[in-house]
């Protein structure tokens, strides 16, 4: 296993200042945000350190050569979305983008793309998992295509605006087993962080033996639980 970060952390730092940050630091990989180019929408969003749209064979060849040089992997290319939005404009960038993702990914040799499932927070579960059935067929079927593993960040996004319903259905073990088993691929995985089960109150380390061959890049936190903050 090797020691990366996910650049979203560090929005004001540039493609080469990121590796270089890296590489002087003692990580062995990162993994690069690759938002499409315009305006965060929360934390951690909106960041860009590779223009997928733009990425042409000379870019390519410039970032691949770049972070070889540093001793540096692209571990995962970074884009988390909705792509089951209510909002039909902000669902199609989402799901173009992560298309183009995983293009990039592919000419890049970079073998994950990591994203969310996405939830429209205002209909029923019973309309959610349809809406998920009719986009993540297709989304998987191009990774295939292309040889990239897509990893699901397991954060329920239950934050301030996203709040009570939360922005990702791809929340809990539950739903990980079910959407495994509509779309059963070995390029659909993925990106396991414990620590949004432990503020969920879920054991956090069964999953991994469970879905040991489903997990294709890791998150990792310090995270504690605070009953009184619940309560």
């Amino acid at each position: 296993m090797k020691l990366g970060f996910l650049s979203a952390i560090v929005p004001e730092l540039s493609f080469e200042e990121v590796i270089d940050f890296a590489s002087e630091n003692g990580f062995e990989c990162v993994e690069l945000a690759c938002w499409p180019q315009g305006k965060a929408t929360r934390r951690y969003a909106g960041v860009t350190h590779i223009d997928m749209v733009s990425l042409d064979d000379s870019k390519v060849s410039y970032i691949r050569q770049y972070a070889s040089k540093k001793g540096i992997e692209i571990s995962a290319i970074g884009y988390y979305p909705n792509p089951l939005s209510g909002d039909p404009q902000e669902r199609k960038v989402a799901i173009e983008h992560i298309k183009e993702c995983i293009v990039g990914a592919k000419k890049l040799g970079v073998e994950v793309v990591d994203t969310f499932i996405g939830k429209d927070r205002l209909e029923t579960p019973e309309r959610n998992w349809e809406e998920f059935l009719e986009v993540w067929p297709d989304i998987i079927k191009l990774a295939e295509e292309n040889g990239i593993k897509i990893g699901i960040e397991n954060c329920p996004m239950y934050f301030r605006d996203e709040w009570p319903a939360g922005d990702n259905l791809a929340g809990s073990p539950r739903f990980w087993r079910e959407m495994f088993k509509a779309i059963p691929s070995s390029s659909f995985g993925l990106d396991y962080d414990p620590s949004h089960l432990v503020w969920q109150r879920m054991d956090y380390i069964k999953p991994i033996y469970d879905f040991k061959n489903k997990i294709f890049h890791f998150h990792i936190k310090d995270a504690k639980f605070y009953p009184d903050k619940y309560d």
